[in-house]
């Protein structure tokens, strides 16, 4: 009986393998009643557009580089990045290049 307590992922980049041309892929991983955790992979010049979540959410550049606005704040971010998202700020994601970003969505159910 595996009595493990904890998620361990080695290559979150790999979880996604090669993107396909113009496409937004995600993969949800994780999931419990306080946190659901997504990876994203965008092609260069796609983009999620403007929009708002009902729940506070981190989001952390793991390859590539973004435009991510937060409000009316733009910001030029690469891999390494990481920031916090309140409920309900306006943001959009757009890939610069190939891009893998991961979503943390707290509060999740």
């Amino acid at each position: 009986m595996d009595e493990r307590v904890y998620t361990l992922v080695e290559d979150l980049a790999g979880m996604i393998g090669a993107i396909q041309p113009d496409s937004i892929v995600s993969r949800t991983f994780y999931r419990d009643d306080h946190l659901k955790a997504i990876l994203f992979g965008f092609d260069a010049g796609q983009e999620l557009s403007e929009h708002t979540a009902s729940q506070a959410a981190i989001i952390q550049i793991v390859r590539g580089d973004a435009t991510i606005t937060l409000g009316d704040d733009r910001h030029e971010l690469s891999a390494g990045a990481w920031l916090y998202m309140p409920p309900r700020l306006k943001h959009s994601v757009l890939a610069k290049t190939p891009l893998h970003m991961l979503l943390l969505m707290l509060g999740a159910d």
